[in-house]
């Protein structure tokens, strides 16, 4: 996911804010305002900064500050551009992190990091490593089970219970996310010969100064730490930490719909709020808040739409 971040002044983010609706209550500590726009999210800081998230980040930064879209310093994206093309990261030994369930309303938020040799590269290209994006879940499923016999690696899963209450003491999804990446970070560089690890290299969730005050612990080589967008094409060592969370998060998933004896949508999307309603007229509210993030506006939708049927 990309990620672009300006440093705007007051007038500049009051400026911002008439040109499309923004929420401002209940936000984590620190937030100003939020909004979706265009499949990106806009997050205003009181410490003046903007970051914008996702596939569209760096369009709708350019639409709606058209001003800054010619200076863009602090784009994550950009920077990626610079540091990443005179990389082949798969001719090295890297350490690869990525994440999966972020965006899913349903299912926890599992984080995994995996390192891979220059020996393994040619293996993980003849069993189909790829974006896991681009996979079927059985295709995942199928990687995952044969990479996690030979690949180190840790896995580390936030069950929605967990990621609720963390939610309610005020972390975001990103120091979340920033906490989970160190720490398997940190567990996979207890497992090899750390003298030969060239790289380690990050799926980008947030600009590096953002993912080190957040993470709560040091990174474990800062200078060997790389930050990318669009990661797992660019390192099958991501690519494997990719398959190897996003697994964790469907067999959690497959667990969830046996448990309720109903099929769990993935996503949070329209049929999700359907799927959702469903779970509170069954099994109440406190149920579908075991299962799901429960700060996901989803959770508001779903009440509507029960609340309309008994209007």
């Amino acid at each position: 996911m990309a990620n672009v971040v300006h440093k705007l002044t007051a007038t500049e983010i009051q400026s911002l804010m008439s040109k499309i609706k923004f929420d401002t209550s209940q936000l984590p500590q620190g937030m100003k305002a939020r909004a979706k726009h265009n499949n990106a999210v806009i997050n205003i800081y009181n410490s003046g900064k903007v970051m914008f998230q996702g596939k569209n980040a760096e369009i709708v930064a350019q639409q709606l500050l058209p001003e800054k879209s010619s200076s863009t310093p602090k784009s994550a994206a950009s920077t990626s551009k610079k540091t990443t093309s005179s990389i082949k990261y798969n001719q090295y030994n890297c350490i690869g992190s990525d994440e999966a369930g972020s965006g899913d309303y349903f299912g926890p938020l599992t984080v995994c990091a995996a390192y891979v040799t220059k020996d393994h590269v040619k293996i993980l290209k003849e069993l189909g490593v790829d974006d896991s994006k681009k996979l079927t879940d059985a295709k995942i499923v199928e990687l995952a089970e044969q990479l996690v016999t030979f690949i180190p690696h840790s896995l580390l899963t936030l069950d929605n219970v967990k990621y609720n209450e963390r939610q309610r003491a005020g972390w975001s999804q990103v120091k979340m996310k920033a906490v989970l990446h160190n720490q398997a970070i940190a567990n996979v560089v207890q497992k090899i010969d750390a003298p030969s690890l060239d790289y380690i290299v990050i799926d980008q969730f947030a600009e590096r100064g953002v993912y080190q005050r957040y993470a709560l612990s040091d990174l474990p080589f800062p200078n060997k730490t790389k930050f990318e967008t669009k990661g797992e094409s660019k390192s099958l060592a991501i690519a494997a930490a990719s398959i190897i969370s996003r697994y964790a998060f469907v067999k959690h998933m497959d667990q969830m719909s046996k448990s309720i004896k109903m099929d769990v949508p993935k996503g949070a999307s329209n049929k999700v709020d359907l799927f959702a309603a469903k779970i509170i007229e069954k099994l109440g509210v406190e149920q579908l808040d075991s299962i799901s993030k429960k700060h996901f506006k989803n959770r508001e939708k779903a009440q509507i739409l029960v609340n309309k049927k008994y209007q």
